[in-house]
C-alpha cells in the first residue's frame, strides 16, 4: 500500500513539475499587436489582443489605410466587396476575431468564402501576436506577408 501511495505521489509531483514548466509558454497579461509590414491594395491589416489572467479577453482584427481610416468603416468598400465576394470586412474581421477568442489560439481558424486572402494574413498575424504574448513583449511586431 505504501508503495502504491509513493508511486501515485511521484506521478503527481511529475505532472505538477511538467505543468509548471509548461507555464512558460502561457500568455503574459497585456496588450499585443501584430501588423502587416506593407500596405496591400491600400490597406495594412493588424490584430491587437488583450490578455488577462493568461487568457485572451479581447481581439481586434482590422485594416487601416495610410491616413488611419479603418477598413470596416468604409461603407463604399463594404458594398462593393459584398456584391463581388459575398462578405465584407466588418463581417469577416469579427468572425475571425471571434474564432481566435473562442479557441484561445489553440484551434484552427475557419475561412469565410470571399475573404480567403484575409484569412491567410490573419493566421500569420495570430502566430506573431501570440508569440509576442508568450514573451510578454508589447512592442508592435511587423509581419511580412506576400500577396
Amino acid at each position: 500500500m505504501k508503495r502504491i501511495f509513493a508511486i501515485l505521489l511521484s506521478l503527481l509531483l511529475t505532472v505538477s513539475l511538467v505543468t509548471a514548466c509548461g507555464n512558460q509558454a502561457e500568455l503574459q497579461d497585456g496588450y499585443y499587436t501584430a501588423q502587416v509590414s506593407e500596405f496591400s491594395h491600400g490597406w495594412k491589416e493588424y490584430i491587437t489582443i488583450l490578455v488577462k489572467g493568461g487568457s485572451i479577453v479581447s481581439v481586434e482584427y482590422n485594416a487601416e489605410n495610410a491616413s488611419g481610416f479603418i477598413k470596416s468603416w468604409d461603407n463604399t468598400y463594404m458594398q462593393t466587396m459584398l456584391h463581388a465576394n459575398g462578405t465584407y470586412p466588418n463581417e469577416y474581421t469579427r468572425y475571425y476575431a471571434g474564432q481566435l477568442l473562442e479557441g484561445q489560439g489553440e484551434g484552427g481558424i475557419n475561412a469565410i468564402a470571399g475573404a480567403s486572402s484575409s484569412h491567410g494574413t490573419f493566421q500569420m498575424l495570430v502566430q506573431a501576436v501570440l508569440e509576442q504574448a508568450r514573451k510578454g513583449d508589447s512592442s508592435i511586431v511587423l509581419v511580412d506577408v506576400q500577396h
